[in-house]
């Protein structure tokens, strides 16, 4: 609990740091490119026409549509979460790292690093969501109530990743075997959750109740409630359950985390 209140209160205290810091890592990531900001978007758009083409055009009925709506519109509404997801598996778990001249040479509290980068990650993330809903009003398939559930997973997102990178980021700072590991584990995460293929379409029991637990899984498919099932959250509770006791986990292992290494990260980086 005490490092709770001391990781809350860093943050009240260097909220306006944060904030610039977050710009100042958004700007950074597309600074020295021509096309500058354009390339929040053309990577993604690039990746959903390559996985749109491989299951549409390359593998025959593989882009059938999806309870009434376009195979390339199922595949956005659930790749767009992976986008956030993988710039924090990727750089979020790296994060403290990436910046130890804030940990060295100022003082800054190691436990909003993350933050920051996160919050940087997401700001382009909230600008793809906005491109998906305009993208489904174009083709003909408007959001209706359900879309008012999206910033809730929204915020699930970003809350469950900003600890999760909080946690990846100490460890990677100890060592980089870590974020090693995180990285060389990306692929198969993105292609065991479901982000390219329905879960719904599971015949076997133990994966099944695998995906239950499953973060990537939960999040995309939260997305498509929005988007395309038609569900609310409330109506599959034995899912948010295990999200929530996954994300309490987290929780706990990254303030236990924090606890055990905080001190050390100065003399490590």
């Amino acid at each position: 609990m005490k490092e709770l209140i001391g990781i809350i209160k860093d943050h009240i205290l260097y909220r306006q740091q944060i904030l610039k810091l977050a710009r100042a890592d958004l700007q950074k990531t597309y600074r020295g490119a021509a096309l500058g900001w354009s390339w929040a978007i053309i990577k993604p758009a690039v990746t959903i026409f390559v996985y749109w083409f491989a299951f549409s055009i390359g593998i025959k009925g593989g882009g059938a549509d999806v309870e009434g709506f376009p195979f390339f519109l199922w595949l956005m509404a659930g790749i767009i979460p992976w986008f956030y997801i993988n710039d924090m598996l990727s750089q979020g778990s790296n994060a403290i790292r990436k910046y130890s001249y804030l940990v060295t040479k100022m003082k800054f509290p190691v436990s909003t690093i993350p933050t920051f980068v996160s919050i940087s990650k997401f700001t382009v993330h909230i600008i793809l969501v906005i491109i998906t809903v305009l993208i489904f009003i174009f083709m003909g398939h408007s959001p209706d109530i359900y879309i008012i559930q999206l910033p809730l997973y929204m915020f699930l997102n970003f809350a469950f990743f900003t600890i999760f990178s909080l946690f990846a980021s100490l460890l990677s700072a100890m060592s980089k075997d870590f974020a090693n590991l995180i990285k060389s584990l990306i692929m198969a995460i993105f292609w065991l959750s479901g982000i390219i293929w329905n879960v719904k379409n599971l015949d076997i029991g133990w994966i099944k109740k695998i995906q239950m637990i499953n973060p990537v899984t939960f999040l995309a498919e939260g997305y498509r409630n929005c988007f395309i099932h038609k569900v609310w959250l409330f109506e599959q509770p034995e899912k948010l359950i295990c999200f929530a006791i996954v994300l309490g986990v987290l929780a706990i292992a990254s303030l236990w985390t924090y606890k055990k290494l905080r001190k050390e990260i100065p003399d490590v980086l």
